[in-house]
């Protein structure tokens, strides 16, 4: 990056120290990071090959650590429910 000094234009007004990019510079950098990008992209696939497993190897496979479905205990009586102490609809017009 360019180190730009103070300076003062012709009209008077003064510019602060600051930096900017070489001409070229973002396009240069769009590229590298689009090609990273593909690359990480292509990069990240497995492709059907496991590294470090050779051609007549067998991976393992998952396995089942549960036991599905789940219970709980108590499952077979649940506890009571509270029941409304009112009987519903309750009517709100009370101009009657």
């Amino acid at each position: 990056m360019v180190q730009v000094g103070e300076y003062e234009r012709a009209d008077g007004t003064k510019v602060r120290a600051h930096s900017r990019w070489h001409p070229g510079a973002r396009r240069e950098l769009t590229i590298f990071a689009v090609v990273a990008l593909v690359v990480v992209g292509f990069g990240s696939s497995s492709g059907g090959t496991a590294g470090g497993a050779g051609a007549g190897e067998r991976l393992p496979q998952p396995q089942q650590t549960g036991v599905y479905p789940v219970h709980f205990p108590g499952w077979d009586k649940p506890a009571p429910r509270p029941t409304p102490t009112v009987s519903y609809p309750i009517r709100w017009d009370r101009s009657q």
